[in-house]
């Protein structure tokens, strides 16, 4: 790569890949044929790979892939494969190309390595043919795995019944072959795989061997705590190793140690090992390529006031390379790096942009049906259970089905493609596909139908995956009679359908930002910084949020003097406008053209504009417990930090300080962790051993949740002497006001499960690590911006992994604490990726919305109301006409929901493309006029 910022020149080598994509179908002839054979790449008894094999590409989710074991690559012999290739889509002969190409701005992505356990004895992974790496269970899991989602033993094809996944494997030590950071996912990905496992065998026994139990993400205490409820499960705080096998049934021997029962040994059928992330294999030669910096773990340096950029101007990074994250920090990260090359080439925007051209639409109203059907396999997800030909055999025989067949991934673009050409080819006016949840893909089949030159509303969905396969996994003749019955339903309906027009409107390309905080004015400037202007409010008189409380950061960041250049950067910008304490009065409107009214210190504003990023951040508990309150020696960890700051003498001279963890959270009142209270107090405990390393500190815990490269900070905090103390939540720790040969302290008694005893120490400041609660104002602009809350009172983004900055109301945005508690780094990602994701509706003219709303007979209404209190968009409300009030609906608010439609007592309300005549006529189709006498003589003798 050579050149500068702006205009870098990069040199790309396509490897050959031998197979021709556009030619192979995923079939797998060429596989069933090769005579090469070899040992999985992770563990050699688990399966057997061939030369050439298929895989899932996002293109082509199945595709053929030859790799250089094949014997022509070597040795120019045998290339049967290209013999029994019925599409001519294998050339062995293929040479490596190379390409120039300019551009601007470069994203680095390349993920990262699984940690390989064989570089560690103790773990006898290679060595006992049941021990499994985590990514070799995930692969047995899946449908499309070896077994076909069965979890067999690699010894003998039985399924486990015992089984023992040991965590922090390759992660947390410093010893060699290991990595001293936590890889951050482990913990969850071992309790998503424990409760899968639970439901392949409901009477399986699965034991974690774990150090801290680090469930800091959104929802995470519950996921852990709904696994740890399952039958049959124990979660076991040791070190565990691998001793054995037995040498008969192969089981593996494992040994451990608890407080109360010192070193044991116990068998299990099969041990899954919890391996963590390792940077890129190739990572030392990416950062020469690129000439960026790595931290000393190996992955991508980056300054913690913008985590996605790196240490030469114009490339940025996203993803696992960043360090140790999990998908939805993923996924809001890669919208932040766009967000971040939107910035940096703001002035070459939209030279390179191309219009997408659909063909004119055929008027088909009234002509025949003519349905196509097209069945997916969904790999083995459907496949492998319902009998694809026979459900495809089915269609044929259904009324106005003129066309059907079976593929692999109808939601490939070789697929789709193929189902705009058959629309075409067979003048087909309706098209059903029975496959998975319309949730994500029936945007993918409506463009189909327009790229066809139909309307796309003449397409159904026949949900065979969720509402089939998944749910009769052992019933596979079961299965394939109700994946006919839906597709029976599905065509029935189908017939009814009728063209409707989605609604364009255009786009204020303003945008609102409530909340300044770090994330708050980090969304506003990325926004403007794109030639947008942004009205930011906020409701104290000051900007900067909770971080005007915070001083310094783990790393060394001086807070301080970062929010003093963030603030003077947002009122310097012409294109922000600053409101403060402000509270908003109202919201209204729809997507692309909102209308918001504030009262500030300016008095009452009108602000129109066409996204909102609700940025509004978070309270801190106001503890009840431990004497706060009663006694100023007891002090919360942002008070902590404040006396550090001033260099109060009663703080920093202390002889004794004892930090308590979990204060206000993972109880009944508020069932999550707060995240960031293990990193702030092991901060505080470092910093006041720097000031004076005499003094006595002790962090009493439950899990200490130092994940990513923070876990160094705790090692750091240990080797200074800070004492960790664990405790139970049934045994919390007391604290009592008294006196000690005359010097008045506070006494803190805690259960120390190692030493097996009860401990008092005499402190002269306690300090909690108060929860990080959700601010009371919540409510009140969820409800003025048609907006969620979860459980937990945050705000509740569109989906976790798809959507997570996002809400389900279209045109409104989610970063920073008001989302759940973060770290500054995270809430800078955040803060980016909702610009980015603001940026995608701002940058357009106009906006579409669906054509599937409600409208309303005037003539049957009779105004009485109900529906206006059941639209939770606010889309309806009563009008008066010359017959009285009337509902009215306004089509850009409505979402289709079809409550207001279930609520009307007199049918006034009817949904566009799901009115009574299309539903009854699925109802009519799931059980046919002839059986419905014999299944009421079923009901009736079943009674």
């Amino acid at each position: 790569m050579e050149g500068e910022a702006g205009d870098f020149q990069v040199t790309l080598v396509k490897k050959p890949r031998y197979v021709i994509e556009d030619k192979c179908t995923g079939c797998g002839t060429c596989m069933e044929y090769c005579p090469v054979t070899y040992p999985d790449q992770y563990n050699q008894e688990i399966s057997e790979n061939k030369a050439i094999h298929i895989y899932f590409s996002q293109a082509i989710p199945l595709i053929a892939y030859v790799d250089q074991s094949c014997l022509y690559l070597k040795e120019k012999k045998c290339c049967i494969c290209e013999a029994v290739c019925d599409n001519d889509a294998i050339d062995l002969n293929q040479k490596e190309e190379k390409m120039e190409i300019k551009v601007g701005a470069i994203l680095l992505s390349p993920g990262y390595e699984p940690f390989d356990p064989k570089v560690k004895d103790e773990y006898g992974y290679g060595k006992y043919v049941n021990v499994v790496t985590s990514l070799d269970f995930e692969r047995l899991l899946c449908a499309t795995g070896p077994h076909e989602g069965e979890i067999l033993r690699a010894s003998d094809k039985k399924h486990p019944h015992k089984l023992a996944w040991i965590q922090c494997v390759g992660s947390r030590r410093v010893t060699p072959g290991d990595n001293s950071y936590c890889s951050a996912v482990c913990c969850t990905y071992t309790q998503k795989q424990v409760i899968l496992t639970k439901d392949h065998d409901a009477e399986a026994e699965c034991t974690i061997f774990h150090n801290d139990i680090r469930s800091y993400g959104k929802d995470f205490e519950l996921y852990y705590q709904r696994t740890e409820s399952l039958p049959g499960i124990r979660f076991i705080r040791s070190y565990a190793s691998v001793v054995g096998e037995d040498p008969e049934s192969k089981n593996v021997i494992i040994r451990y140690a608890t407080p109360d029962e010192g070193v044991k040994e116990e068998v299990f059928d099969m041990v899954v090992l919890s391996v963590g992330l390792n940077p890129p294999s190739d990572h030392e030669a990416l950062a020469e390529k690129f000439g960026i910096e790595l931290t000393p773990h190996g992955f991508c340096q980056a300054p913690s006031t913008n985590p996605l950029e790196t240490t030469r101007p114009g490339i940025f990074v996203s993803g696992a390379f960043q360090g140790p994250i999990d998908i939805p920090e993923s996924v809001f990260g890669a919208s932040a790096a766009g967000s971040q090359c939107g910035e940096f080439l703001d002035y070459r925007r939209g030279n390179l942009t191309k219009e997408r051209i659909y063909p004119e639409e055929k008027d088909v109203s009234q002509k025949e049906p003519r349905i196509g059907v097209f069945v997916c396999h969904c790999g083995a997800n459907i496949g492998r259970i319902v009998n694809v030909p026979s459900v495809v055999e089915y269609a044929l025989t259904l009324p106005n089905v003129v066309h059907a067949q079976e593929q692999l991934f109808s939601c490939a673009t070789n697929s789709a493609q193929e189902i705009t050409d058959m629309v075409k080819e067979k003048d087909l006016n309706r098209v059903v596909v029975a496959a998975c949840s319309p949730r994500t893909l029936e945007p993918l089949f409506r463009d189909t139908l327009r790229e066809a030159g139909i309307n796309q509303y003449y397409y159904e969905m026949a949900n065979i995956r969720e509402h089939c396969s998944w749910v009769h996994a052992k019933e596979p003749e079961e299965a394939t009679q109700k994946a006919k019955d839906i597709t029976r339903m599905s065509v029935a309906r189908a017939c009814l359908l009728e063209p409707l027009q989605e609604i364009d409107l255009p786009v204020n390309r303003a945008a609102l930002v409530l909340g300044a905080g770090i994330a708050g004015m980090t969304c506003a400037l990325s926004i403007a910084n794109q030639d947008h202007e942004v009205y930011l409010v906020e409701k104290e008189k000051d900007l900067g949020g909770t971080a005007r409380r915070i001083h310094y950061t783990l790393d060394g960041l001086d807070v301080q003097g970062y929010l003093q250049d963030l603030v003077r950067k947002v009122y310097q910008h012409p294109l922000v406008h600053v409101y403060t304490s402000a509270v908003i009065t109202e919201a209204t409107g729809y997507v692309g053209n909102f209308l918001t009214k504030v009262r500030s210190d300016r008095g009452l504003t009108e602000i129109k504009h066409g996204a909102t990023v609700i940025a509004m951040g978070a309270d801190v508990y106001k503890p009840t417990e431990y004497l706060y309150g009663e006694d100023d020696r007891v002090l919360t960890q942002l008070e902590l930090e404040e006396r550090i700051a001033e260099g109060d003498e009663k703080v920093v001279k202390a002889q004794t300080l004892v930090m308590i963890q979990c204060v206000g959270c993972r109880n009944e009142d508020r069932n999550y962790c707060s995240r960031v209270c293990c990193s702030e107090s092991i901060k505080n405990a470092l910093k006041l051993k720097e000031i004076h390393p005499g003094m006595d500190i002790y962090i009493l815990f439950r899990d200490i949740r130092t994940y990513g490269t923070m876990e160094d900070y705790y090692r750091e905090a240990s080797e200074k002497d800070v004492k960790f103390i664990r405790y139970e939540p049934e045994a919390k720790p007391v604290v009592q006001a008294t006196e000690e040969d005359g010097r008045p302290v506070l006494r803190v008694g805690v259960r120390d499960y190692i030493l097996d005893r009860e401990l008092a120490i005499d402190a002269d400041i306690v300090c909690l690590a108060a929860a990080v609660i959700p601010p009371a104002g919540n409510k009140e602009i969820a409800q003025l911006f048609k907006v969620t809350l979860g459980p937990d009172q945050f705000f509740k983004e569109a989906h976790v992994k798809l959507r997570p900055v996002e809400f389900a109301t279209d045109g409104v945005f989610l970063c920073g604490i008001a989302h759940y508690p973060k770290h500054i780094p995270e809430a800078i990602s955040q803060a980016y990726g909702a610009a980015g994701r603001a940026l995608t509706l701002l940058s357009r003219d106009i906006v579409t919305v669906s054509g599937s709303v409600c409208e309303v007979d005037e003539k049957r209404c009779m105004g009485c109301g109900a529906c206006v209190s059941a639209c939770t968009y606010g889309a309806i409300e009563l009008r008066e006409t010359k017959q009285g009030k009337k509902a009215v609906v306004n089509p850009v608010i409505c979402k289709g929901d079809g409550l207001c439609n279930a609520k009307c007592p007199t049918g006034a309300i009817v949904l566009k493309h799901f009115n009574d005549e299309e539903i009854l006529c699925q109802i009519d189709a799931a059980v046919p006029e002839e059986e419905i006498p014999q299944q009421m003589d079923k009901a009736v003798g079943d009674v």
